[in-house]
């Protein structure tokens, strides 16, 4: 039996890299899993946000296989009674493709007036009162077959975001002694030059387009079938032949990789909202960013009497106007002036602040280089843990591994490489080639190339080790898997 029309459920999009935020955003360990100076990530806060949505049944979260794991531990840590579910994308296609797919997998356990909140994982509100509020009125513009966007209104001329225009003559509800209004939308504009972007501000009629939309199931399949049906078969190609998982607290459904990637890579304003004549605006201010670049990053820290806004550690002098963020080692800097500088373990980024949209461009040239620090951080989050690499040379490498409590390694072998493995904390229970058996804290194992093995926690708290590499090739791609608790076998 379908679930009532009058669920919302949040549909959390969580595809793109933000690679300019590098080196701190990583394709490995993208943009939404970026944590703020509070300690929480964008992801969670979205979490946070979708959770406290009216008459919120379920989360489904669209992202891919790589950070499906570290998804859930994000989830995990802020609500873990929450029902959760998630499509996984085996490529990104944009997002009209992400959407169709959340909405033709909930039409099957929903009435098709159900209303799906669609969210960027990657973006930043920080008015949740007001939020809120355009969420309802939102909700009632879909319960009324409208395609909803969510309106921004603009403080200053910016040309990073896109804009959009209403009919400041029609208000479409009657919503009295609020700062939100909702109007048709007349158009979309692409990002502006400088001169145009400042016309859009003074004119209050433009808007920046948030990225965030509310439609029911039945409008938007309507209107995708008549704008863009291309889109839509091709997902629904794709999820007739994928398999769905089933888990009491959530389930999962992997799309069949080689007809998703038939779909066309297209966004949802170019494929839908621009084409459609059923498209409303909520326009509100609610506090709303998407964390776009370093500087929009940095207005998150308290500025000091001479503009610098610093997280880590640091001695700063006769500085101003810089950020500069820090992971464990020491920043000094002397006369400079409005730099953006982030120092991790494995990248520094030195950037004047009038030209951090053009990170992008180191990315591409170290993508071309094939230069793993775009992919990965030196901590690097696995379904069973994370590791981090500690040293590495010619034909050696050094990591800590730690492993969540009754989480396990897959069952493995390397041609190239031997492993010696010493437990620095907790229990680790070893496979190593016939053999089974446990090493407690301060004992160790050594594993020759050739073996099959298997590292398992089976205690009540993280077990840690060293783990120290030897052999003529030490990729992580000489991994033969042979089994896996969590589907990495073919």
């Amino acid at each position: 039996m379908k679930k009532g029309r009058e669920a919302v459920i949040p549909v959390i999009i969580s595809g793109g890299v933000g690679s300019r935020l590098w080196p701190l955003s990583r394709e490995a360990h993208p943009k939404p899993f970026i944590k703020l100076p509070d300690g929480q990530s964008l992801l969670q806060k979205t979490f946070i946000r979708a959770g406290t949505t009216q008459n919120v049944e379920e989360i489904l979260t669209v992202t891919n296989r790589e950070v499906f794991f570290h998804t859930q531990d994000e989830y995990r840590a802020i609500n873990p009674s929450i029902k959760t579910s998630y499509i996984l994308e085996p490529n990104g296609r944009n997002t009209a493709p992400a959407i169709a797919a959340a909405a033709l997998h909930l039409a099957n356990s929903y009435d098709h007036k159900a209303v799906l909140l669609v969210l960027p994982a990657d973006h930043l509100v920080q008015n949740q009162a007001g939020f809120a509020e355009a969420v309802n009125q939102a909700v009632q513009l879909a319960q009324a077959g409208y395609l909803v966007t969510f309106g921004v209104k603009p403080n200053l001329p910016e040309t990073g975001y896109g804009y959009l225009e209403i009919d400041s003559s029609s208000r479409l509800l009657d919503i009295k002694n609020s700062e939100v209004s909702t109007h048709r939308v007349m158009r979309f504009v692409e990002k502006p030059n400088a001169k145009l972007a400042q016309e859009y501000v003074d004119s209050g009629r433009h808007f920046w387009n948030s990225g965030m939309f509310c439609f029911s199931i039945e409008t938007f399949l309507a209107e995708m079938s008549a704008h863009a049906p291309d889109v839509l078969e091709s997902v629904k190609e794709s999820l007739l032949i994928s398999q769905l998982t089933q888990k009491a607290a959530s389930n999962y459904i992997e799309l069949d990789n080689h007809s998703f990637d038939r779909a066309p890579d297209i966004s949802i304003d170019y494929s839908l909202m621009e084409k459609s004549n059923r498209v409303a605006a909520v326009t509100c201010d609610f506090g709303w960013s998407d964390i776009g670049s370093w500087n929009a990053l940095s207005e998150l820290v308290e500025p000091d009497s001479c503009g610098n806004r610093m997280i880590g550690n640091g001695v700063l002098h006769e500085t101003s106007n810089c950020y500069i963020h820090g992971d464990g080692r020491m920043i000094g800097t002397i006369g400079i002036d409005n730099l953006v500088i982030v120092d991790l373990p494995d990248a520094l980024l030195v950037a004047d602040r009038n030209r951090v949209q053009d990170v992008k461009f180191i990315v591409q040239q170290l993508k071309q280089k094939g230069h793993e620090v775009v992919k990965v951080h030196r901590e690097v989050h696995r379904p069973w843990g994370s590791y981090t690499v500690l040293d590495e040379g010619e034909n050696f490498k050094m990591k800590r591994i730690k492993v969540k409590p009754g989480a396990s390694l897959s069952l493995q072998m390397h041609y190239h490489r031997s492993e010696h493995w010493i437990v620095v904390s907790g229990t680790a229970k070893v496979v190593n080639g016939e053999r089974q058996f446990l090493v407690n804290a301060n004992e160790s194992t050594f594993i020759p190339s050739g073996h099959q093995h298997r590292l398992e926690n089976p205690g009540k708290i993280d077990l840690v080790i060293v783990e120290v590499q030897s052999g003529a090739y030490l990729g992580e791609d000489d991994i033969v898997r042979f089994e896996d608790i969590y589907g990495r076998v073919t």
